[in-house]
């Protein structure tokens, strides 16, 4: 017990020091036990490369320019994505959230789209606008868009209404109390939605440069099947994993945290 509590204060102490360990360590064990398990041949190794396989491959593609050009445009194609989908998610919640009637007429119309997945679109935009970058930017701006909405929806219902009306009473004017009241109110929500829309998004993305891309880490992935390329596959699954841990962990969840901080409806 003592040994385990020493340990336990030596893990403390050292992540408090240097942060960015937190994140490394856990995967320790992951990473040793994958390379016993590859080290002791219980599979083929074609079938179950060894983290080293996994690096070479790693050093092989990003010397040839394969692997940075496809992250590349799988970073954009998300970018993109999550850029039309805020802009068109954002308004849309704002205006359900503060309207009876667009509550009335846009809700039930909402939640029956909802429930419509992102990949069971894929057969109509295959005929509608082909195999091309239309389709994948049509399934991640509808995957994105949902999250964004409804949480910015329960956002602005979540604000007191109190304080429009307190605003309202001292001479603002109802565009103002948006900007000033609502707005700033439903931020915290707005952060949470889009952190929830990237991740469908991200996930989406992949999918569907799977079936339809021609570029991308989905498309390296899927293509790496065809010559069974076992660590090519494993590759990008690493590569899904790590990017979106640095995406969500160093950049959405501290700006969800600051958000929710600085207008003071949530809690770190």
């Amino acid at each position: 017990m003592n040994l385990m509590l020493q340990i336990w204060a030596g893990y403390t102490r050292l992540t408090q020091r240097w942060p960015g360990l937190a994140a490394i360590i856990p995967f320790i064990p992951v990473l040793a036990l994958w390379t016993a398990v590859s080290e002791a041949g219980l599979f083929p190794r074609a079938f179950f490369p060894g983290p080293a396989d996994v690096v070479r491959a790693f050093v092989t593609l990003t010397y040839k320019g394969i692997l940075p050009d496809y992250l590349q445009d799988s970073l954009i194609r998300l970018a993109t994505g999550a850029a039309a989908g805020m802009a068109l998610g954002i308004p849309l919640g704002i205006l359900i959230g503060t309207s009876r009637w667009a509550h009335r007429i846009c809700w039930p119309v909402l939640l029956f789209f909802q429930a419509i997945g992102d990949i069971a679109w894929l057969p109509i935009l295959l005929i509608w606008f082909g195999f091309g970058l239309t389709t994948m930017t049509f399934v991640i701006v509808y995957t994105v868009l949902f999250p964004v909405v409804l949480n910015t929806v329960l956002g602005v219902e979540s604000v007191p209404r109190d304080l429009a009306r307190a605003a309202l009473s001292l001479g603002a004017s109802r565009a103002r109390v948006l900007w000033e009241v609502t707005l700033p109110g439903a931020l915290p929500n707005i952060i949470t939605g889009l952190r929830n829309g990237l991740g469908y998004g991200w996930r989406a993305l992949i999918a569907v440069e799977m079936i339809v891309g021609t570029s991308g880490i989905g498309f390296m992935m899927f293509d790496a099947r065809r010559a069974g390329s076992t660590v090519e596959i494993i590759l990008g699954m690493i590569i899904l994993g790590l990017l979106w841990y640095i995406v969500d962990a160093w950049i959405l969840a501290p700006l969800e945290r600051a958000t929710g901080q600085r207008w003071g409806l949530v809690t770190s």
